[in-house]
């Protein structure tokens, strides 16, 4: 009779149990993104407080040393929050079944959860109760400690290509730099490599960003590097290419530009971040006409041979721009990116979409230019 006047403490502790280990299990376990509501919240919170701090900082470079700890505090405070909820969970459970105080409960659940042993057991049951609590807390301590090599190796991967970019495409990176020294160092033909890399790039990140959501979020080792800036360059400098430059075309370019947009839609999806999820070749993008007509001067002047048709190439580069505007701009915005030229310079519609997250939103086109 006594244990079912305290079955509700039971009930509730079972669940906060419960919730603690699927939320685990989404964020270290599962290999597909599933979105955690528990994560979501901690990092929306967390998120407020590091925006604020770093709004205090009068330079990039401070906001971004202030950015750098949020992932890394975050992913640790994921841990936290799920040994606080065992904790609370099992306490309930302890003072349901063992008829003691809830200060009692609280030291056995204490004592199981971080393997202290100093909790006078003396039932069976509480016993068996205090071995399943040490279990599981091992269980999520183990879990990050073996997530950390998996992430820390995806972010070398994704951050090699990030560096290397700097060199072809100037830092920040920029499209009708890289255009430019290729033209100079005569490697036009060697440009098949280049996409077939960035293709294999595009879908390792699709894969990682979202499976290891919290990656998106660690900054590159120099401020001005960013993983969403590289994307927007790679992607603009495969798109001018095609539009606008009279050599021959290359069918991996185009396999690239689709990569890059289907990686970043999936990613914005994933942060359920506000882009146009199906645009049409004629809808509004962020790139000015002028901004286009600019780049291509320079690139003329540069003796890039360009295409006589500046009125087509205008409509076919905002034909290959329309498909990641969006959601380039979007993730921009989200990762606090640096600042690069047609990415992370653009208006002010996407300047917090994290405030977003976890709620159901219209899918909004890219701003207008």
């Amino acid at each position: 009779m006594y244990i079912l006047l305290r079955l509700p403490l039971v009930v509730v502790g079972v669940a906060l149990v419960a919730g603690a280990i699927l939320s685990a299990i989404r964020v270290f376990v599962l290999t597909r993104g599933a979105r955690d509501r528990q994560a979501r919240t901690l990092l929306l919170v967390l998120r407020l407080v590091f925006d604020f701090v770093a709004g205090r900082r009068e330079t990039f470079e401070g906001r971004d040393r202030v950015m750098a700890l949020y992932a890394p505090i975050g992913l640790l405070g994921l841990l936290v929050s799920w040994l606080t909820l065992v904790l609370v969970g099992f306490t309930g459970i302890f003072w349901a079944v063992d008829e003691g105080p809830p200060r009692q409960a609280l030291i056995h659940s204490g004592s199981a959860l971080f393997t202290l042993g100093f909790a006078d057991i003396s039932h069976l049951h509480v016993a068996i109760i205090s071995f399943v609590e040490a279990a599981i807390g091992l269980i999520l301590i183990a879990l990050l400690i073996a997530y950390l090599p998996t992430m820390y190796t995806a972010f070398s991967s994704r951050e090699q290509y990030v560096t290397m970019l700097a060199v072809r495409a100037g830092s920040p990176p920029s499209a009708a730099e890289m255009i430019a020294r290729y033209h100079r160092l005569g490697r036009f033909d060697k440009l098949n490599e280049f996409w077939a890399m960035w293709e294999q790039w595009f879908a390792n990140l699709e894969e990682t960003h979202t499976s290891l959501a919290i990656l998106a979020f660690f900054r590159s080792p120099q401020a001005q590097h960013s993983w969403v800036t590289a994307a927007g360059a790679v992607l603009d400098s495969a798109s001018l290419i095609n539009a606008a430059l009279d050599i021959p075309h290359d069918p991996q370019a185009d396999l690239t530009i689709r990569a890059g947009f289907l990686a970043l839609r999936t990613i914005a999806s994933y942060f359920q971040l506000a882009f146009n999820h199906e645009p049409r070749a004629d809808d509004p993008i962020s790139i000015a006409r002028a901004e286009f007509d600019e780049v291509l001067d320079a690139l003329a002047a540069a003796g890039v041979p360009l295409k006589p048709d500046r009125e087509q190439a205008w409509r076919d580069f905002a034909g290959w721009r329309v498909n990641y505007d969006g959601a380039l701009l979007a993730l921009a915005a989200l990762t606090m990116a640096p600042y690069a030229s047609w990415s992370s310079d653009r208006g002010l519609a996407y300047r917090h979409p994290y405030r977003r997250w976890g709620r159901r939103t219209a899918s909004l086109g890219a701003p207008p230019s």
